[in-house]
Order: structure tokens, then C-alpha cells, then sequence
């Protein structure tokens, strides 16, 4: 008997887009794809994502190696384009300051930073919180690329939860650095910019390791990070000690921060000091700049001239 065509207003069945046969009332027909059909399977799907410019950056949202630079011309008068790449440069140079700094002392460690966020000669914010609270006894600094810190430091606080749950205790401030430390190292030379330090308590008492983009990690007594990190430096070397008192310990950190922010273009805001305790950390006091010069602008110690 043979077989006719199907009838136009007949439904597929499933079996019609595998390109078995078409089920009629008087027996089975073989489809046949049609020629549109076989070039249609072999060209690729079309998606708006897929063009050039879907995502209003006109194609240029891949990340693109940085290339030579091109050789210095003559000195012009056209104002120089802060925090943009040259023309011909295809590398991205990230300007950032900051001045964050830590240390340890007999009743834990302190940390302590400042709060302005800058995008070259541009201050893009004054109230950036720098310190990522990962776990209530483990505190991490920013200082770098704020979305390189943050994404990397929030991840390490996911780690540090996992590991608790799965072994029924908190994880070390040395276990917890080695972790970033790990973790970034696998990035090294993608151009991340990352300097942090991590401060906690744990088994041992009081913790303090610097880590960064690169992958270094070092455990030491008191760190600083930052452009105006120097200007800390100079202050913190004058006045600590490892038996100082709690509140002799917040005082030396809010005036090397205010030493930072007054002599550095990049560092200001606010002073946001944190003690990382036996117990825990807790957040001690946010201090305006502005004020702590108007406090500090009769004592000698604290004048930005001395």
C-alpha cells in the first residue's frame, strides 16, 4: 500500500524533531531534513550577547595583555589624562593610595585605616570601609585594587565557614593567610593588586600576617600597606611597645594614621580603628581626620610638622 504525505494542518509528534518518522492514519513516512534545516544545524547561534558592543563598552570588554609602550615624544600642552591609558597603550595602570596599618601588642592587635578611596588625581569616595570583617576573631585590611580585596577576602571568609562546619573548630590565623596566600598565587602576573594584611586570634593568642597579590606571606609584629605607609612607618617605629596599654595602643594608631593622611595626597576621611581580642574583634572608634588635626595641631607629637 502506498504511503501519501501527511496533511498540512497535522500536529508533529515528538518522534518529528529527532527526524525519525511521521505517524499518519495509515502508517509511518520517514522525514527528511530539509536543506535549510542541514545549514541551519552547522552555522552558529545567533545571540545578542555574541555582538560586539551588547554590553555598551562597543567590543572592548575582553581584557587585553598590555603591550610596548611607545617612545617618548616631545614635551606638549594638552593636559595629561589622570588615571586613563595613553593613546596606543593597551595595558590598564591602576592608581590607587591608601595607608592601612597593624600591629600586635600584649592585649591582642590593632588595626587601623583610613577611608578615602582615590582613582588617580580623582578622590572617588571618603568613606570606604577598608577593614573585611571575614569571621568574628579574623579581620582583613584593603589595600590595593578595592575590588580585587574585597572579592579575594570575601572569599577567603567562605573558606573560613566551610572549614569551620567541616571540622568543627575555627581555622588559624597561619591556616587562613596560607589559604589567600594559595589562592592568589594561582593569579600571579594576571594583574591583580592586592596588598592585605590578616589579623585574628586564635590557639596560639594574637595573629598578624601581611599577604598579597603576588603570593608572599609574612607573619611579623607590625605591618603597614599603603602609599602613605611610610609616613605610619616613621610613627609607629617611635612610639611602640609590646607591653603599652589598650588604649595607649589606639592612640599610636589613630596618630599614624593621621600622620599618613596629612602628608599623603591619597590617604584621608576618616580613621577607623578596630582590637582584635581574646573574645573577639571589636570596633573601638571612627575618627574624622579633619578633627583629629584640630586635636593633634598643639601637641608636637602630633603636628604634621614635626
Amino acid at each position: 500500500m502506498a504511503v501519501t504525505a501527511p496533511p498540512s494542518h497535522a500536529v508533529p509528534s515528538p518522534k518529528m524533531a529527532a527526524g525519525l518518522t511521521y505517524r499518519t492514519g495509515r502508517g509511518h513516512a520517514p522525514i527528511l531534513p530539509s536543506p535549510k534545516m542541514a545549514l541551519a544545524s552547522l552555522l552558529p547561534l545567533e545571540l545578542p550577547v555574541n555582538r560586539p558592543g551588547f554590553f555598551g563598552l562597543a567590543g572592548r570588554c575582553e581584557l587585553q595583555a598590555p603591550g610596548p609602550r611607545p617612545a617618548p615624544g616631545p614635551p606638549g600642552l594638552a593636559p595629561p589624562a589622570w588615571g586613563l591609558p595613553a593613546a596606543g597603550d593597551a595595558g590598564i595602570e591602576l592608581l590607587h593610595g591608601t595607608t592601612t596599618l597593624a600591629f600586635k601588642f600584649q592585649e591582642g592587635v590593632v588595626v587601623a585605616v583610613d577611608s578615602r578611596a582615590t582613582a588617580g588625581s580623582y578622590v572617588a569616595s571618603q568613606t570606604v570601609k577598608k577593614v573585611i570583617e571575614i569571621n568574628p576573631y579574623l579581620l582583613g585590611t584593603m589595600a590595593g585594587g578595592a575590588a580585587d580585596c574585597s572579592f579575594w577576602e570575601r572569599l577567603l571568609a567562605r573558606q573560613c565557614r566551610i572549614y569551620q562546619l567541616r571540622n568543627k573548630e575555627r581555622i588559624s590565623v597561619a591556616a587562613a593567610s596560607k589559604l589567600l596566600a594559595n589562592m592568589v598565587y594561582q593569579y600571579k602576573g594576571l594583574g591583580l593588586h592586592m596588598g592585605t594584611m590578616i589579623c585574628g586570634w586564635d590557639k596560639r593568642g594574637p595573629g598578624l600576617y601581611y599577604v598579597d597579590s603576588e603570593g608572599n606571606r609574612l607573619s611579623g609584629t607590625a605591618f603597614s600597606v599603603g602609599s602613605g605607609s611610610v609616613y605610619a612607618y616613621g610613627v609607629l617605629d617611635r612610639g611602640y611597645a609590646p607591653d603599652m596599654p589598650a588604649e595607649e595602643a589606639y592612640d599610636l594608631a589613630r596618630r599614624a594614621i593621621y600622620q599618613a593622611t596629612y602628608r599623603d595626597a591619597y590617604s584621608g576621611g576618616e580613621v577607623n580603628l578596630y582590637h582584635v581580642r581574646r573574645d573577639g574583634w571589636v570596633r573601638v572608634s571612627t575618627d574624622d581626620v579633619a578633627q583629629l588635626h584640630a586635636h593633634y595641631r598643639g601637641d608636637p607629637q602630633g603636628d604634621g610638622a614635626a
